[in-house]
């Protein structure tokens, strides 16, 4: 973990590596016999393709977009680039200018997306990424004439690959010297630790996704495959080019989830939607391997696809209206691919293709200026959103609440709406059969597999990091249906034949989704019919597999499904992006007391950041209840001096009499001014047992009113005693240096087991409390030892409750303490 974490910090010396690799490759290709033989150096560049695009995307954490632009872009470069190498390697690319039509597509894309990287890095005094970046370019543009003239040798290329090499060392000498010397001596250039001059990575509806430039240069990638076709730069479409389009697509689903991260809905979304174009036509280029003709697209599909690409547009134009207008291009594209039966081998797409790779490179360029520099290039962002402020009907959402999570607290912004899109693009996609003798032959498997199963198993995800359980299990369901049935039925799996043990699989995914139409009874009606549609689904797949499907059923049934879904991608667009319900979700069909506690606005604050931390000190100075974590489990808490928050929190557990509320301090000097209405020995014990995960009672008496509890005192402890702690957990504590002695009671109903994750306060007194600490999962899963010391001047203990602690280790405490 240390050792990666290192490399998060020394990106320039893994470019310095593969440059290395690539100079002594360019300097022996004049040989006989290779230095590096082809297959070992396509390894050895996907090997440092994959560090380097981690050391990006770590050190993007902390600072500003070129960098991860110049990493990413270098990685996925050089990832395509090793796996030609390997496909030569291998002999796949022995004909005559097979390897020249192979490289050449990704080559030109780099060579431009670097030299608009260093171009920027110029402008904005980033000298060391834009020396990388111009070198690598010049090496592209060195090694494209190589190929298409003698005149240029190799020669060029592997100095090109020197200069990177020179500046990674002198990168790593800096950083060398600035850690040997304590941050005392800094090369210029060298010093990683600039602060964040446009604010933080995370950025909110308002703000630029930083991430969003790198996504454009993949789109410039795919495009270029296509484009060089048409302009004759290259002289065929086959497997050589699939690396470039599939490199594209793994990595722009990347993009979709740090865009996810970076709290960019729409552009994750986009993102998502022009991989699975990347991916399509990979899988185009690869059927021809095994059959001479052409695939063709479902046409159905693409008019769909171009529908959601212009309601994305809409949106996005709310936001931005230049990245609006760049949407605009891939409504082309999808109604150029819907004209032509052969789509991407047809010169309609691909000349929008060439419109595509000149707008992406303006957008590039755009996007990382205007993320770096001072100076704007004009987009009309706000533009729109003025012209709503003087709108009463629409008005847009925003403030801190815009990405709350469901439950608890998440990293991630909202995915529903690319997952809702996935299933609209799924279910239109089955619509066309295929032939059964040729099953590849029309272009459905990408559709089902990568929009149905990959991008659903995203949407999945991010829903169940942001508490939604019943959705992420949908999800993910859907997705492994969409991705076996793809395989299946538009693979030629089991061709014409039909198997009873197909039926029995899908039978049982019925029942599964049954359970699940079940379950969004109690959650909205809408949901509830998008659960229910599919089993419409599911059963045209039953009756296919037992070759008993009436005609025209699957049709219907998709369109049912389909219209649905494209409902509720409406529909989370909408609460997403307006205040209000433009189009509701709808309510739950059956509502039971107790369920739906964590859907009651209640702040969720991560206890990473001491501001989480003042506010909720501030929530409880003014009389509210928290669920904090601790060194042991989730606890609801109250200010002791605060009688009405107290009385809340008893109320709000209906706390049993043989639990009752303890008092917890940050430290004995809380008790000083009452240390005199302690035995000796009760002091010094409480000295040498905290802090730890043991609670001691000890007997009540007039020190209770040195706390200031007042009216609240009847709510803690018994007639008798009271259980005081000072827990061993630095977030706590410092919550009671702010407020003062807290009182404290188990963050759950009596009688149910322990809250051992924020999300678990959230779904159990989510609608009783103003605000939860959110840090995850507890350290352990066992609450405190609770002893009992109010006989402890005739040296005796006993024990209310054996929890960490166990009696031994306590007992032990006891007997060296008196022994000493």
């Amino acid at each position: 973990g240390q050792s990666l974490q290192a490399l998060s910090c020394f990106p320039p010396p893994l470019s310095h590596t593969g440059s290395l690799l690539l100079a002594v490759h360019f300097y022996g290709s004049t040989r006989a016999a290779p230095l590096i033989p082809s297959t070992a150096l396509g390894v050895l560049l996907l090997i440092l393709s994959s560090l380097l695009a981690y050391a990006g995307i770590r050190r993007s954490l902390r600072n500003g977009s070129l960098f991860l632009s110049l990493c990413l872009t270098i990685s996925v470069f050089w990832c395509g680039y090793g796996v030609v190498f390997v496909l030569r390697g291998q002999g796949l690319l022995n004909d005559t200018g097979d390897f020249r039509d192979a490289l050449v597509p990704g080559l030109v894309t780099f060579t431009l997306a670097l030299l608009i990287i260093a171009v920027v890095g110029f402008l904005c005094r980033e000298v060391i990424l834009a020396m990388i970046a111009s070198a690598v370019s010049l090496a592209s543009a060195h090694e494209v004439a190589m190929h298409y003239s003698t005149a240029f040798g190799s020669s060029a290329v592997a100095c090109n690959y020197m200069i990177v090499c020179f500046v990674g060392g002198y990168f790593a000498l800096g950083r060398i010297l600035y850690f040997l010397t304590k941050d005392k001596i800094a090369l210029p250039g060298t010093d990683l630790a600039k602060k964040k001059t446009h604010g933080q990575i995370q950025s909110t509806s308002g703000s630029m996704n930083h991430f969003a430039a790198t996504g454009l240069i993949l789109n410039m990638l795919s495009a270029s495959v296509f484009g060089c076709r048409l302009l004759g730069i290259t002289g065929k479409l086959f497997i050589g080019q699939v690396p470039w389009l599939w490199a594209a697509g793994i990595y722009q689903i990347g993009i979709c989830i740090i865009s996810y991260r970076a709290m960019d809905v729409l552009m994750a979304t986009f993102f998502g939607f022009t991989s699975i174009l990347k991916f399509a036509g990979g899988y185009c280029l690869l059927y021809s391997v095994w059959q001479p003709e052409e695939p063709s697209f479902p046409t159905p599909f693409l008019v769909v696809f171009s529908i959601l690409f212009v309601v994305l547009a809409l949106f996005l134009t709310l936001k931005s209206p230049v990245d609006g207008l760049y949407l605009l291009f891939y409504v082309a594209y999808c109604i150029a691919l819907a004209c032509c039966p052969k789509g991407l081998f047809e010169g309609g797409p691909q000349g929008v293709d060439v419109a595509i790779f000149v707008a992406s490179a303006l957008m590039t360029l755009i996007h990382l200026y205007n993320v770096r520099a001072n100076a704007k290039i004009a987009t009309g962002k706000g533009a729109v959103k003025a012209l709503l402020a003087r709108s009463s009907l629409l008005k847009l959402r925003e403030g801190a609440d815009l990405h709350a999570p469901y439950l608890g607290y998440s990293k991630y912004a909202d995915a529903e709406v690319l997952g809702y899109a996935c299933s609209v693009l799924a279910s239109f996609a089955i619509t066309m059969t295929g032939d059964p003798q040729a099953p590849l032959a029309t272009v459905v498997i990408p559709w089902v597999v990568v929009a149905g199963g990959i991008l659903k198993l995203l949407g999945g995800s991010v829903a169940f990091a942001r508490g939604k359980t019943l959705e992420s299990s949908a999800f993910i369901l859907y997705a492994v249906m969409w991705i076996i049935w793809g395989l299946t039925r538009y693979g030629g799996l089991y061709g014409t034949t039909r198997s009873f043990h197909a039926a029995v699989g899908i039978i049982a995914f019925m029942l599964f989704n049954g359970f699940i139409v079940f379950c969004t009874l109690f959650l909205n009606i809408t949901w509830f019919f998008y659960s229910l549609t599919f089993l419409l689904i599911a059963v045209s797949f039953l009756l296919d597999s037992i070759h008993a499907l009436p005609a025209g059923y699957d049709i219907a049934a998709t369109l049912i499904f389909g219209l649905v879904s494209f409902y509720c991608f409406l529909s989370a667009l909408c609460n997403s992006t307006f205040e209000g319900s433009c189009l509701p979700m709808g309510r739950p069909i059956v509502q039971l007391s107790g369920v739906g506690g964590g859907m009651t606005k209640c702040l969720h604050l991560p206890a990473r950041k001491a501001s989480s931390v003042k506010r909720i000190a501030d929530i409880l100075k003014n009389g509210g209840t928290c669920g904090i974590p601790t060194d042991t489990v989730y606890v609801l808490v109250a200010a002791c001096n605060r009688p009405d928050a107290v009385e809340k929190a008893h109320q709000s557990k209906r706390q049993a009499q043989d639990r009752p509320m303890s008092l917890w301090i940050s430290s004995l000097k809380q008790l000083e001014p009452a240390k005199h209405l302690f035995t000796p020995l009760l002091w010094d014990f409480m000295e040498a047992a905290w802090p730890s995960p043991i609670s001691l009672v000890v007997p009540r008496g007039e020190w209770v009113d040195f706390l200031g509890m007042k009216d609240s005192a009847k709510y803690v402890g018994t007639p008798q005693s009271i259980a005081i702690r000072i827990p061993d957990c630095s977030v706590t504590t410092h919550l009671i240096d702010l407020v003062g002695p807290i009182v404290v009671t188990s963050a759950n109903p009596t009688g149910e087991a322990d809250t051992t994750h924020h999300n678990q306060v959230y779904a159990k007194l989510g609608d009783k409390v103003d605000a939860v600490l959110c840090d995850g999962p507890s350290p352990e899963n066992i609450a405190s030892t609770v002893v009992d010391c109010t006989k402890i001047d005739s040296g005796n203990i006993g024990f209310f409750r054996v929890g960490i602690i166990p009696k031994s280790q306590v007992k032990l405490t006891l007997i060296l303490f008196l022994l000493s």
